[in-house]
């Protein structure tokens, strides 16, 4: 890879596209950019709005905090204070504008409006539908496939957009399949730093400041300062915690954005975060920061494609790995010890599911990013999981793949399992 050729162009790209500024968890803010969308056809707030999802939509928002709502939990919220306050126009920051009187709006409409809510029989993994009315006049948006993504706009019946749609098995971004390890070790290597500053720089400041507010304020079960009060103050262990503490502080409805990964927060902070840790802890130079950033993100991005923006396997595995690969090429490690790292470190968190956004997730991220670190400490001890040891093929792509197809295909079942769990059990 060259600077000058297309696949370093791609990568670039795909950066560009990927760690974008999100504020409160994605799903919620896909309904409620859904919703605003809507409504600002409509031209009116409307007391009527039917919310069509798909099963990991439902999933993902049930149990996790919607920002601006003074603790709103579910579908109706996320719905309504975008219809009620929404700023279609800044996308997946469409809460960032929402005004104390938005807020007293908001409560006094969900005391009154008619909001109805079902699963989409549509079979792709991200789908949201919102209809909204207003006597006779109604209008519909919907997003499919990425959490900003609108495919279909309608007003009084008329068509306004209507994008055609891949299968919906389809996993794999267009471009995408250039991502490798061994090419993302080479793009970190060569990049030039003001290509990507910007996004970078954008990165650091988000996801260091709702960590650093996780770790002051009080939200969710506060796993961020669990760790540090009972393993100490370690940087293995600040890494773990200021992860999972920007985790804590996102899922409880704290307010601040964070530049995203994935389309998830949480694998934003994740990939970042640990990095960052470690490299004030090493006193790192600026490049070398940045450098293993690239390495973290775009690994991350590289495992989370083939199992799909959303699904029954946690994505705060595959961002945990990447984040132990870019602490690896932090301490001058590059492809063999980045490969090794990432193997070793899928071999052992693969098994965890994802039960929707909520809590918990801080911890499950503290668990990823502890994986992350053990892989890369095994390689410099000589150690390592090999093909044939459970999914761990020979080859860190071939891995890679096998944990896709583990994601994708292999956790259908557990996926519809996991949501009849969480739609039929209090």
């Amino acid at each position: 890879m060259e600077k000058h050729d297309c696949t370093y162009e791609k990568y670039t790209e795909i950066l560009r596209q990927e760690l974008i500024p999100a504020m409160g968890c994605t799903e919620p803010i896909a309904v409620a950019y859904c919703a605003a969308k809507a409504r600002s056809l409509l031209g009116t707030i409307p007391y009527k709005v039917e919310v069509e999802a798909s099963g990991n939509i439902i999933k993902n928002v049930k149990s996790v905090i919607v920002p601006n709502t003074a603790g709103a939990k579910g579908l109706e919220a996320a719905a309504g204070i975008g219809v009620v306050a929404g700023r279609e126009d800044l996308r997946l920051e469409v809460l960032s504008q929402v005004s104390e009187e938005d807020k007293r709006r908001f409560a006094q409409w969900m005391e009154k409006a008619d909001v109805t809510v079902r699963q989409a029989d549509d079979g792709r993994l991200l789908s949201i539908t919102v209809r909204v009315y207003d006597g006779a006049h109604s209008a519909a948006a919907k997003i499919a496939d990425t959490h900003d993504h609108i495919v279909y706009l309608e007003k009084d019946g008329k068509v306004l957009l209507d994008t055609p749609l891949t299968s919906a098995q389809t996993v794999e971004k267009p471009g995408y399949e250039v991502l490798t390890v061994e090419g993302i070790c080479r793009y970190a290597e060569i990049a030039d730093i003001a290509d990507v500053r910007e996004i970078l720089d954008r990165q650091i400041a988000y996801n260091t400041a709702i960590a650093d507010e996780g770790l002051r304020s009080d939200y969710g079960a506060n796993i961020g300062k669990v760790l540090l009060q009972n393993e100490g103050d370690s940087v293995r262990t600040r890494a773990k915690a200021r992860a999972a503490a920007g985790s804590d502080a996102r899922m409880n409805g704290c307010e601040l954005p964070v530049v995203i990964n994935s389309g998830s927060g949480n694998q934003g902070m994740t990939a970042s975060l640990p990095v960052l840790e470690y490299g004030a802890h090493l006193h790192a130079e600026k490049d070398t920061i940045y450098r293993a950033l690239l390495v973290s993100n775009l690994l991350a991005i590289h495992i989370k494609t083939g199992i799909g923006c959303l699904s029954a396997y946690c994505g705060a595995v595959s961002a945990g790995a990447a984040a132990g690969a870019g602490i690896a090429w932090l301490q001058g490690g590059r492809f063999t010890e980045v490969a090794h790292t990432i193997v070793n470190a899928l071999a052992v968190t693969s098994g965890i599911v994802c039960d929707g956004a909520k809590a918990s997730c801080a911890a499950k991220i503290a668990i990823a990013v502890d994986a992350g670190l053990l892989g890369y400490e095994m390689f410099k001890m000589g150690q390592q999981f090999y093909g044939g040891d459970g999914i761990v093929s020979l080859g860190v792509e071939n891995t890679i793949h096998n944990i896709c197809r583990l994601g994708h295909d292999g956790m259908r079942e557990t996926d519809k399992e996991i949501l009849d769990i969480m739609t039929c059990v209090d």
